[in-house]
């Protein structure tokens, strides 16, 4: 697939400054850069290898001033950032701008969908699913009986929506991720063995969410487990029954959350962190990686440490904390004095 600097610099409404024909058909750091490719220079630090790269197409910023000779032919725009970003995005949707249904692939008789579906060779669709426009499921996807999938949806190869499910506009489920499982209920009796509580509920995920590759969300066992709009989750966490996280959160990796727990909106979580059950995370929290929380946690506070506490309060003990044995022993030399 290839692209002129011309054809490029009408996607992001830039100029061109050197040969507008000129084409590439692949994506490069600046520092790696070779003939045939595109690259971009945001960020300072890399200015001098713009000198130096043989790239054939680099985005820079509208304001760029080279001052030595350059070889490569400049797209400038408002953002160079922003445009590689957006150059992207257009790359990944004409890169996977799939059509039609690949066979072996089983569709119920109840399954309804709408225009332009992708469905991946080895999937899945069971009774009384509802997709809409513009889907795209990858092969050995799994959907389960009254899933519904709203416009735009992507399924990545190998990920599972157990029976159920919802899901809203824009969302993409990464490969691996399992949505709708059994919520880890179960009740002990008299001999100390375990029961099973049945999980009735379902798992809802409202627009624009996207769920990482080998992520795990729980359906509830009554009610809804629900990830509310412009929620990002990476790859590699648990989302326990009944769990509810607040719009345009986002959860870095290895994180778990145990059931019932309400997160709010905006909140930033970062890896590895383990919340407790049935407690309530304000708006705007910030919990550094690694953090235990046990505790309900108000709007705006950042946390850090297990158990987590505020994040000025633990660095100020911390520095405390690495000088402890100096101390015990300037206090041991005291109480001999």
């Amino acid at each position: 697939m290839k692209f002129t600097a011309a054809q490029i610099a009408g996607i992001l409404e830039g100029e061109v400054d050197g040969n507008p024909e000129i084409e590439v058909s692949k994506l490069a750091k600046i520092e790696e850069g070779v003939a045939g490719s595109l690259t971009f220079l945001a960020n300072p630090k890399y200015t001098q290898f713009i000198y130096t790269t043989d790239a054939s197409i680099t985005i820079v910023d509208a304001g760029f001033v080279a001052e030595n000779d350059i070889k490569t032919t400049l797209i400038r725009v408002e953002d160079a950032y922003k445009a590689f970003s957006k150059l992207l995005d257009y790359y990944n949707q004409v890169k996977m701008n799939k059509t039609g249904i690949e066979q072996p692939a089983f569709i119920s008789d109840s399954a309804t969908y709408g225009e332009n579906l992708y469905l991946g060779a080895f999937s899945y669709l069971g009774d009384n699913v509802s997709i809409g426009n513009n889907v795209k499921i990858y092969p050995n996807v799994f959907i389960g009986d009254n899933v519904k999938l709203a416009d735009n949806v992507i399924v990545f190869a190998g990920a599972k929506i157990y029976s159920d499910s919802i899901v809203g506009q824009n969302c993409v489920i990464h490969s691996g991720a399992i949505v709708g499982a059994d919520g880890f209920g179960f009740t002990p009796n008299e001999k100390g063995e375990y029961t099973k509580v049945p999980q009735t509920g379902n798992v809802i995920l409202e627009d624009n969410v996207d769920i990482g590759a080998g992520t795990t969300i729980d359906r509830a066992t009554l009610g809804s487990t629900v990830i509310k709009k412009g929620v990002k989750l990476d790859n590699q966490i648990q989302i326990a029954h009944n769990v509810e996280i607040g719009e345009n959160t986002v959860i870095a990796a290895q994180t778990g959350i145990a059931g019932s727990t309400k997160i709010g909106k905006n909140c930033m979580i970062g890896g590895q962190v383990g919340i407790v059950g049935h407690i309530t995370i304000g708006d705007n929290v910030r919990i550094q990686a690694q953090s235990g929380i046990g505790r309900n946690v108000k709007d705006n506070e950042t946390l850090q440490g297990s158990p987590a506490l505020n994040y000025g309060d633990y660095n100020k003990s911390y520095v405390h904390f690495k000088n402890l044995p100096k101390i015990i022993e300037r206090i041991n030399n005291l109480e001999k004095k």
